[in-house]
């Protein structure tokens, strides 16, 4: 199993559009995300300077229906 990355919010968001989620709207600190076909919506905080943990980063890719390995190859393809 590949090692989750260690990044800010932005830059999963990022990883996450690749896999076809958009911003839909912003509360705060947290972006939520959409996806067409789905009924799930994803929260991801978004604070400068931070890097966000690996226990939220599984369940934020666990809710979008992704695998480990998928995920880290949307994050690593540039």
């Amino acid at each position: 199993m590949p090692k989750l990355p260690r990044a800010s919010g932005e830059k999963h968001i990022h990883a996450l559009k690749k896999d076809g989620w958009k911003i839909n709207h912003i509360e705060g600190s947290h972006y939520i995300l959409i996806k067409d076909g789905s009924n799930v919506h994803l929260s991801i905080p978004v604070h400068s300077g931070k890097t966000m943990g690996p226990g939220l980063l599984k369940r934020i890719i666990n809710k979008a229906g992704l695998t480990t390995e998928e995920y880290c190859k949307l994050f690593n393809n540039k």
